[in-house]
């Protein structure tokens, strides 16, 4: 909103006005506000939800080793995330943005389908919550919605590299003059960096453009759910999710900044995609909620983010990724959420196949893996056989385990955006 204000202020020289033009100046303000917001909001929401006695399930003493009760904390704390994020784009952002657009809608759905979970379980004592039906159905919606727009939008374009030569001993990169729909996207480790998701279909001649957009809402969907259920999953400590999200959005908006400058997507040989400059104004305001939030959520936590957050957070920085055509680097990036998931399934699938043979066998000693590092011997099922008991052979302290899972974040990240020098 205050974007298109000072635009027409401009026409009148009004001094100042002229610095709503520039990205970086729109994104520091937004990540600044989003900081401000967390930080203010936060606190009343606490003060509200306390005096509601709206908390979630009591913890007790046992799961953390070192004896620190967590009882009566407010749940629902991703509302503080939402609103952080909500106000500062509306305020900062460039509206008629396609890409900015999709960002929101998607911050709003997963935000609201989080919102329901915890409104069943912390509202209406229903444990449960939503159904993990419904929950998949929600993230799969979102992930159709934002493969189609960017297929059927004429907004959502890139400029493919069209020659890469080699001058004096540098790389001369150049992109086409114009615009276009196109199915490449960045992956790891491979020369030229692009694949075209068409080119799996080219048995099929004409159609097979047709056939590679499918495949890629396909894609979109998998990324959204997958990304959005690892950071759900990852949201078991305090501090946890909302540490390796900001790091993860740091690493998101680098790239999209690069992928919306013309020369530095040109000096890393990536595709230059108009209008994604949009999506760094999001992210500032991303990575500023995210630190708001641990002001409250480090630990010990005076609040937790709930599926209200973490539905939310996960599809965000997927629906980031496939945007700026780098969604085949998420593995990488958000090793960390993915870890998170692979565990769960292993532990799952595995204990179902041995209790088939009538035995009770499982791999780790708790999942997600972030558990496993923090459970102690007398909490482990008497009736269970551990295969990895012995690992790690010693508890950890959850702000220790914490710290170590950002720390490893950090290196993914960095991996990540190494990633587009290493062919």
């Amino acid at each position: 909103m205050l974007y298109y204000l000072f635009r027409f202020l401009e026409q009148y020289d009004i001094p100042g006005s002229h610095m709503w033009m520039y990205i970086s100046f729109r994104s520091l303000a937004a990540l600044i506000l989003s900081l401000i917001i967390s930080a203010w909001f936060g606190e009343k929401f606490i003060v509200y939800m306390k005096r509601r006695n709206i908390s979630e399930v009591q913890r007790d003493a046992s799961i953390d080793p070192f004896g620190v009760q967590k009882k009566n904390v407010p749940s629902m704390g991703g509302i503080i995330i939402l609103v952080s994020i909500l106000v500062p784009i509306l305020l900062f952002g460039r509206m008629r943005n396609i890409y900015l657009l999709l960002m929101i809608g998607t911050t709003v759905w997963l935000g609201f389908l989080g919102f329901l979970d915890d409104y069943i379980k912390i509202i209406k004592k229903n444990k449960d919550g939503l159904s993990p039906k419904l929950k998949i159905i929600g993230q799969v919606v979102i992930g159709l919605i934002v493969g189609l727009t960017l297929w059927a939008s004429p907004d959502a374009k890139i400029n493919e590299t069209i020659t890469t030569e080699q001058v004096e001993g540098k790389t001369i990169v150049t992109h086409k003059s114009q615009s276009e729909k196109s199915l490449m996207t960045t992956i790891p480790f491979v020369k030229n960096h692009n694949l075209d998701y068409s080119k799996a279909f080219s048995f099929m001649g004409k159609y097979k453009n047709a056939a590679g957009w499918l495949l890629f809402v396909i894609i979109t969907i998998l990324v959204v759910t997958a990304v959005s259920n690892g950071a759900n999953l990852n949201d078991g400590m305090d501090g946890m999710c909302a540490g390796n999200s900001a790091i993860i959005g740091v690493a998101l908006g680098i790239l999209a900044y690069v992928s919306s400058h013309i020369e530095y997507a040109a000096y890393l040989n990536i595709m230059y995609i108009p209008g994604s400059q949009e999506l760094v104004v999001f992210l500032c305001a991303f990575i500023g909620a995210m630190i708001g939030f641990l002001w409250y959520n480090a630990y010990p936590a005076q609040v937790f983010m709930g599926d209200t957050g973490s539905l939310m957070i996960g599809g965000v920085i997927g629906v980031c990724a496939v945007i700026i055509h780098k969604e085949l680097l998420l593995p990488i990036l958000c090793g960390i959420f993915f870890v998170e998931s692979l565990s769960v399934i292993i532990q799952t699938s595995y204990f179902k196949y041995k209790l088939r043979k009538g035995q009770r066998v499982r791999i780790f000693r708790a999942t997600p893996i972030h558990d496993n590092f923090r459970k102690l011997d007398k909490d482990l099922d008497p009736t269970s056989r551990f295969i990895l008991k012995n690992w790690p052979q010693r508890q950890f302290h959850e702000s220790k385990i914490t710290v170590r899972f950002w720390i490893t974040t950090i290196i993914l990240a960095a991996l990540t955006i190494i990633t587009l020098k290493i062919r």
